[in-house]
């Protein structure tokens, strides 16, 4: 299946909000698939697999215990790299000011480089991201990438070292729409169906047709 990047982000933004993220994460997760998508990476699979890892577990336990530890971790032993990414991006100048900034088991790390984006433009200089056999830098604007896709899409990462400023190897260039595979954007499409308010007796008398009145 072939969607429009604007597609892929209003699916995202909705499946977010269904699986329960606040307004602000869902928002920063559906232009980070958007931007992922953006660069050929399979970024609504991966969103898809995240909300369905993370379903009904309080946002709390996949977030960072500290972020003024040396070593960040989520008391579930995994944490959100959405959640991860909003908090270096709220870090950015103490990402500046230590050269690094490293987190310890972190689900799906790919979803966390869209958010190196924002803090590359802040601070004007390219941030990178590292784990086992990927590396990732952007400048917030281009994209470049090293690592086989299996590194690239790994599941979960013991380390992920985010640094600054780094070097721009790799450089990828960008698409205007994305392959998107059936099952994840049906699986998006549960999420965001959450977010329907349930009929009830009322809204259906006021619906289309006679109601309990069929006139017959």
């Amino acid at each position: 299946m072939s969607h429009s990047l604007n597609e892929i982000e209003a699916m995202a933004k909705r499946a977010g909000r269904g699986a329960g993220l606040s307004w602000g994460l869902a928002e920063e997760a559906a232009k980070g698939t958007r931007w992922l998508s953006s660069f050929g990476f399979p970024g609504t699979e991966m969103l898809a697999e995240l909300l369905e890892l993370n379903d009904q577990i309080p946002p709390i336990d996949v977030s960072p215990v500290s972020l003024s530890a040396d070593l960040w971790h989520a008391p579930a032993r995994r944490m959100s790299p959405l959640i991860a990414g909003a908090s270096l991006s709220d870090c950015a100048v103490r990402l500046l000011d230590r050269g690094t900034i490293t987190m310890q088991d972190v689900s799906l790390p790919l979803l966390a480089v869209p958010f190196m984006g924002g803090a590359a433009l802040r601070l004007g200089v390219p941030v990178a991201a590292e784990w086992e056999g990927a590396r990732l830098a952007t400048d917030g604007k281009q994209l470049c990438v090293q690592g086989e896709p299996d590194a690239l899409r790994a599941g979960h990462a013991g380390l992920l070292v985010f640094s600054a400023p780094a070097d721009m190897t790799g450089k990828r260039e960008p698409v205007m729409r994305a392959d998107v595979s059936e099952q994840s954007w049906e699986k998006l499409g549960e999420f965001a169906h959450r977010t329907f308010a349930p009929a009830t007796e009322e809204s259906r008398l006021r619906g289309a047709g006679a109601g309990t009145n069929d006139n017959s």
